[in-house]
Order: structure tokens, then sequence, then C-alpha cells
């Protein structure tokens, strides 16, 4: 693996980017603005090479970017309903920052701060302190990101927190994804399969309702690999409080420990395949509904609605206050500990 190390200036202090080159030529770009991923060179079916992560010209656009592009946010990725938490009895108020809603731990949260990193072998490591009322969640927090990339274009993600009392923590990696290359326009056009049977309806402001329900019959059904865009303007509730895809899907058979296969992204035009893995309990996915407007992308250019798609394995939004999701609290005698791997192929 070969590695380059770059340091960069900013008003918020000095972002590491990292560059990995693997053996066969694929670039993993890492920035510690976020714990975040930069870039993601893989090539085609005919070995033809393209960056397949949306991001910024300058890696000081990522500070406070509505997409979040490619960074890690925390405490609590996905959305808490009113900002309300309550654990053991105590109600704590988070700071409310999308819509009536805390969003991806607040205004401040893990994606907007410098991580401490250093190398480890052929690995990064990204590490954070967040301390006992930060964005008002409770305990002394340290958290921890290792990302490995492969000689076979697999990214891995070791998403890692202890804490000193009870809390919830929630980490997800939220990069935008387009096969045929960053640059290329809509995703719409790209086949997706989700191993999951089950969704989570939401209200209008995209909290969960509390029902698990199953996927068949409705647009939510990628059991059965489809293109992006085939039913993404039905008139389904779902699809019309998002402006597109916005939500969260159960992975089948997840139990907390064991990797399985959630997703399989396609690009026909390329032949360019993401198989996402993972050890969490569900994937939200969001196809880039809001993305006019965000910073000078890498080529140049502006990126526009729909030209990326995040799969972001997590637990569900809103869990702490549904009992019958998959818990994402963290008590201080426990380690919270989630991987994710992207693998990049061809077909």
């Amino acid at each position: 693996m070969k590695t380059n190390i770059e340091l960069v200036d900013s008003p918020h202090g000095e972002i590491t980017v990292y560059t990995l080159v693997n053996a066969n030529g694929g670039i993993v770009k890492l920035s510690s603005l976020g714990a975040g991923i930069l870039s993601i060179v893989v090539p085609d079916r005919d070995g033809r090479m393209a960056d397949v992560a949306l991001g910024y010209g300058n890696p000081v656009d990522y500070f406070y970017d509505g997409p979040c592009a490619g960074k890690v946010p925390g405490r609590y990725a996905n959305r808490i309903a009113r900002g309300h938490l309550e654990i053991d009895g105590k109600v704590y108020q988070l700071n409310i920052n999308n819509g009536p809603n805390a969003l991806h731990g607040g205004p401040e949260n893990f994606a907007q701060k410098i991580w401490d990193c250093e190398m480890a072998g052929d690995s990064v490591v990204f590490s954070l302190e967040s301390p006992d009322g930060d964005e008002h969640y409770p305990g002394n927090i340290n958290a921890r990101v290792e990302y490995t990339w492969t000689d076979d274009n697999v990214l891995k993600i070791a998403l890692g927190a202890v804490s000193d009392s009870k809390t919830v923590v929630n980490l997800t990696n939220h990069c935008y994804f387009n096969l045929a290359g960053e640059d290329s326009g809509s995703v719409l056009d790209h086949v997706l399969q989700l191993n999951c049977s089950r969704w989570l309806p939401t209200d209008d402001t995209l909290i969960p309702t509390g029902e698990i329900a199953p996927v068949e019959g409705t647009p939510m059904d990628f059991l059965t690999a489809k293109p992006l865009g085939r039913d993404i303007k039905q008139d389904f509730p779902a699809l019309k409080y998002g402006k597109g895809y916005d939500n969260c899907w159960m992975i089948d058979d997840a139990d907390g420990e064991n990797v399985r296969l959630c997703a399989t992204l396609s690009d026909p035009r390329t032949g360019r395949v993401l198989n996402v893995l993972t050890n969490q309990p569900a994937v939200q996915v969001y196809t880039g509904n809001w993305l006019d407007g965000c910073p000078e992308s890498k080529s140049g250019k502006n990126y526009h609605d729909y030209d990326g798609v995040a799969i972001e394995c997590q637990g569900a939004p809103d869990a702490p206050n549904h009992p019958g999701f998959p818990s994402q609290f963290l008590d201080s005698d426990g380690e919270y500990r989630r991987v994710i791997f992207f693998e990049f192929t061809t077909k």
C-alpha cells in the first residue's frame, strides 16, 4: 500500500488528508474532517479508472455542508424526534437542526469536527473525544473510525465507541456514490437490490411511526434489483415526504454480530458494482434529493439532485423512542462496535 499524507489549513484547524493506493492502482482519499471519505477511484469493466464518490474540490468545503458528504455523523446518525431523548427516566433535550427534529447529532455533530488521526499499519485510524453534554447528549464518549483499503478494492470501515455513562450511539458513513463517476449526472439509472423485506414508514418529517412494514407491493421493494428511478415518482407518501428515497430498511436476519450483504448497487453503463456488507441492523438509502446548492465539486461542476446515492448502514432512526426497534443504547461497561464494507467489483 502506497500512502501520502497532506496537511490543509482551515479556519477551524489543520486538516489531514490521507491518500491510499493499493497494488492495483485503486485509490482512496480520507480526511480528518468528519473522519470522511473524499475519493474512491476504481476501474470499470474495461479497466478505466474513475472517482465514484461525490465530493468537493476544496477539503475545507466539507465544514457544515448540507449533504454531509462522505463524513461520519454522530453521536446519533439520522433523526431523533423533536430532539427528545430519555435514558433511565431522565429526559435530555437535544439540539434541533432538521425541522422539528435532531439530525445526525445536532448542528455541531461529529461530521463538523477535526478528528485525531494516525496510521496503524496500512489502516488509517480517526478518534474523537466528545464530552458529557456535547449537543446535550449524556456521557463522555470516545469514538473511533478505522479505514482499511485492500488490494481487492474493498474499503473496510470499523466504527467504535465507549462511554463513561449510559448514552446512545449510532454511527455510519455518509458517502454518496455514482458508479459512472462523480461527474456523470443522475444515478437514477443505477440498479439497487436490498436484502431487506421490511422498512420503516415515517411521518412527513421523516420520523418513524413505529411500524415495521413489509415492502411487498410498495415502491420500497428492492428485494428484486431495479433502477433507483423506476418507482421514485410514484404517488406514495414516503416518496412525497422526501422528494425521493430517504428511508430506512431493516436488514433481513441482522443479529448485530455477523456481517451480511445488505445492498448491491450497479451501473449498467460502466459495469461497476458496489456490494455493501455490515453487521448493522438497518440501512438508510438516500437518493441525493437535495444536492443542489452544495459546494463546487472536485471536477469543478455543481452537483444536482439525484447525482449520487448514499447507502448508510446504521441503527434505526429514533430508535431510543421506539422500544420495538433494535437498541442503540450504550452502557458504561459496554462497547459499540459496527463494521461497514464497501466492496467494488465489475460485471
